[in-house]
């Protein structure tokens, strides 16, 4: 019954990511929203769904983005799994954590973009991908981790509520 909460958030936030926050460019990147919204729910501590919630948001994903499916696997997957290695370790400093996981997260998951559209013969040179794309992506990401990990903070606590 928790997980229900996913489905419905998920939807927002892709629609959302292609609609509005795809809009908003800086030079040539833009804010990654599912990508923080699963970066923030998986470093809360009571939460177990987060591998649930990374499939439905990739299977969101595939439909509207044009890069193929498993990338959007690979991606959102390597960022959930050092979101949760930091999860374990960084536990008493959770916005350290979340720039963390934002930053080496937008990172991989550009770099497995590149890699995929380059040996499909796309004309990209890594140092205009770098400047122009995932160092403004990056930035906008990080703005943007604050007020995503206060929201997902909140709904942990509204979905897995503490025993007193």
């Amino acid at each position: 019954m928790r997980n229900i909460v996913a489905f419905p958030l998920l939807l927002l936030a892709v629609i959302l990511q292609s609609s509005i926050v795809s809009q908003v460019k800086l030079l040539s990147g833009y804010a990654d929203l599912p990508l923080l919204i699963l970066s923030a729910w998986a470093l809360q501590k009571p939460v177990k769904s987060v591998w649930h919630w990374t499939f439905v948001a990739c299977a969101m994903l595939a439909f509207v983005s044009t890069m193929p499916w498993l990338v959007l696997v690979f991606g959102y997957a390597g960022m959930v799994f050092i979101a949760q290695a930091l999860q374990k370790r960084v536990w008493q400093a959770p916005l350290l954590a979340m720039f963390s996981v934002t930053f080496f997260g937008t990172l991989f998951q550009h770099l497995i973009s590149f890699i995929v559209l380059r040996l499909s013969g796309t004309p990209f040179v890594f140092t205009d991908v770098m400047g122009l794309i995932t160092l403004p992506s990056l930035l906008l990401n990080m703005l943007l981790s604050i007020p995503v990990y206060a929201f997902m903070r909140d709904l942990a606590r509204w979905v897995y509520p503490s025993e007193e």
